[in-house]
Parts: C-alpha cells; structure tokens; sequence
C-alpha cells in the first residue's frame, strides 16, 4: 500500500497479506525458525506480521539458553526483542571481567573477546617491557602496553563452548599503535589461528604497514589493519569452522626475526566473529 509523506514522496505502508488469517502464535512459531534479520523483514509485510515478528516466542528463540546468566541484574527490558538489541549493542563481561560476550545483530550468533590478561605474552610479566593501563575506550579493566621487546611474542587459546556451533568464525586482534609502533608496525608479523589437534592456517598482517616509497611496490599478501566503529583497529589472523563447541582454539602472534627494539603497541584483545 502505497500513501505520501509531508515532501510528497511516497512511503510504503503494510497492507493486508493472505497470511493474514493465520493465527498470530502460528505466524511467530514460522519466523522463530529464521533470523533476526528475516524477522525485521517479515515485520514490514502487514500489521499481523508485524505484531507476530516482534512477538516474545520470536526473540526467546534467538537469545542464547543461557541469557539470563549472562545479563546484569539490575536493568529491566520491555520485551524479549529489547534484551536481544541490548545484547547486540552493549557487551557484557564474562568470566571475571577477562572476556567480552555480545551477539551479532543480523544472525543471533555469539561473540566473544578475549582480554589482553587472557594471553599468553613473553615478558608481559616484566615492568621494564609490557607495562597494564587501564584507558576509558576499552571494555576490559587493564590492556597491555609494549614499551620495549625485541622479541615479540603473543598466544592465545579458549573453548569454542561459548560460540555458537555450526558456525565459521574469523579472529581479530584489536588494538591500537603509539608513534606508528617503532620497530614493529612496519613489518609483517606472522599470525596464526586454528582449532587444537589441526592444522593452523598462517597469514602475515601489519599493524600500521610500510611507508610508501617511490619505486617501491606494495606487499599485497600482507593484511593491512582496518579501523573500527569503536575507535580501536583490527587486524585478521584467520578462520575456522566451529562444529559441536567442544574444541579449543589456539592462537598466535609473532615477530622474533627482526633485531630491532619493539614498542607502541596496546593490545584490548582478540575477537572472535562470526566471519561475513
């Protein structure tokens, strides 16, 4: 159904549909077996389906079981699609404040940060070498701040149990760089990511990239850091495919062949996603 806006042009306004006839708990039972995304679309197909889109059985159904353990006590949702939104846009932390849960706004699917405390980092012990801030944009209490390695060495592994399964995942390590990170950022550091017992796959990133010179051509098998809505940058190390949520997966980040000095470098955590 067509009608028009103050400007005059034309809006699309939810008109009857055949299905209309149908029970509205009938309707909500079809779009629960979707996404949240089909069930914003479906919400636009007649006033009945919009009603049974935004239904509790819809969004029980695309909240993890175990929601409720997940959220803090204290706010009150209006409704079973306000809680998932809240999900979406506001990470709750997890695990004694070492990780980060949310849930991807199109599919319903989990995701997850590791806090930098939750990595294993060579001399990240060592005052003199990693020294733990705490900085307002980060989610985490603390993140780690390298002053001054020359080997650089980060590793990481958790339990896909609390990902979703049947899912590909890509990992992320997020982050940010002082001065360009002196003696690292320009140089390709090998990366690694994959479930415990398989083979991982290995790719080179940057944390900043190279200088362009005249002459010189780009490295193109390196990836290059992009930044984030948040303000933090991202880098990729890979992607695996989480089956039955009863593996480990393990991660690494490494630069140990150049003899420069590192520093300039903040590391928030590692991110897993479900990948686009």
């Amino acid at each position: 159904m067509m009608g028009q806006n103050h400007t005059g042009g034309e809006i699309v306004v939810p008109g009857p549909s055949p299905f209309d006839g149908f029970p509205e708990d009938c309707i909500s039972n079809i779009i629960s077996f979707t996404s949240p995304r089909d069930a914003c679309v479906a919400a636009s197909v007649s006033k009945t389906f919009e009603s049974a889109a935004n239904s509790y059985t819809v969004w029980e159904k695309f909240l993890p079981p175990d929601y409720s353990s997940l959220i803090p006590p204290s706010p009150v949702f209006a409704s079973k699609k306000e809680l998932y939104l809240a999900l979406c846009h506001n990470p709750v932390l997890i695990e004694d404040g070492r990780k980060s849960f949310w849930l991807d706004k199109a599919s319903g699917k989990r995701c997850i940060m590791l806090s930098s405390k939750e990595l294993w980092i060579t001399w990240g012990s060592s005052p003199q070498y990693w020294q733990w801030i705490s900085i307002p944009e980060a989610r985490f209490e603390k993140v780690a701040e390298l002053l001054n390695v020359c080997w650089f060495e980060v590793r990481g592994k958790t339990s896909t149990r609390v990902l979703t399964p049947g899912t590909r995942y890509s990992a992320y390590i997020v982050f940010k760089t002082k001065d360009r990170c002196p003696g690292l950022g320009h140089l390709p550091v090998e990366v690694g990511v994959g479930l415990v017992g398989q083979e991982t796959s290995k790719r080179f990133i940057y944390f900043v990239g190279p200088r362009a010179r005249r002459g010189e051509r780009e490295t193109g098998d390196v990836t290059k850091p992009e930044e984030r809505e948040d303000g933090w940058m991202e880098a990729e190390l890979g992607e695996f495919f989480n089956e039955a949520s009863c593996d480990e997966v393990e991660l690494s980040v490494i630069e140990i062949k150049s003899p420069y000095w590192k520093r300039g470098l903040i590391i928030q955590g590692i991110e897993f996603r479900p990948t686009n």
